[in-house]
């Protein structure tokens, strides 16, 4: 559409596909503002929104920024489960759930998995909290409903998932890019934190039995979160059976 009004142009097209501040051209241009949790807000639909690029070899006519509407408020800032928004506009990412679900590769920190409580996959209380996704819309789109029922599955359904049936249900989804393994790390923390608080003697063997299918897996940190998990269970036995 651009090169029938302007003619031939360099260009290139993409969102969330390459290591662009984003967040920032979107504040700069007018987009929106950068709310205390550091997301872009729009006043007519909060944070729930994709920013795409089309950087183009045209010199465009700059739009002006707009004002902040956060005020006071700090509903973002308290929510976080694990205290990542460390002050307004300043987040900590290696406190954040989301990076700690999807980017991070590595072994997740003891002091933060009991406040991922059952987030698997990313976490979205800071947004949840935020008065100005009372306006934001439902999508249209097909792409983004749910798949395969995957909202009202159970963390032991979940844990039965060989890495084949992972790569089925998340096929056209972003999960997929974190892999199995971590998949399965995250999996396994939710669960260590459903069996501490459990009471229902049903649902922690099948829990436990879940797990135990993943201790010999070929990762170390599938292995070690497993252990981790079986390990919460424990604990709450020889706490009840101390006290």
């Amino acid at each position: 559409k651009l090169q029938t009004h302007i003619g031939p142009l360099g260009h290139r097209v993409f969102t969330d596909s390459a290591p662009v501040l984003e967040a920032e051209l979107a504040v700069r241009s007018g987009q929106g503002w950068r709310g205390k949790h550091t997301l872009v807000l729009q006043r007519d639909a909060g944070s729930f929104f994709f920013l795409g690029e089309i950087f183009v070899d045209v010199a465009l006519e700059p739009t002006p920024p707009v004002a902040a509407h956060c005020g006071s408020c700090t509903s973002c800032i308290t929510a976080c489960p694990t205290q990542a928004i460390v002050a307004p506009y300043q987040l900590d990412a290696r406190r954040c759930i989301s990076y700690l679900t999807i980017e991070h590769a590595g072994s997740i920190p003891l002091e933060f998995r009991p406040l991922m409580g059952n987030r698997i996959y990313g976490c979205d209380d800071c947004q949840l909290v935020c008065p100005w996704n009372k306006f934001a819309k439902r999508s249209a789109l097909p792409d983004f409903e749910e798949r395969h029922g995957l909202g009202a599955s159970s963390l032991v359904q979940l844990l039965a998932w060989t890495e084949k049936d992972f790569l089925h249900y998340t096929e056209g989804s972003a999960i997929r890019r974190i892999g199995h393994v971590r998949w399965l790390r995250n999996l396994a923390v939710a669960a260590g934190n459903a069996l501490r608080q459990a009471d229902n003697a049903d649902l922690v063997d099948d829990m436990q039995r879940a797990l135990q299918g993943w201790q010999q897996h070929d990762s170390d940190i599938v292995r070690e979160h497993v252990a981790w998990a079986l390990s919460q269970n424990d604990s709450l036995c020889k706490t009840s059976g101390a006290a």
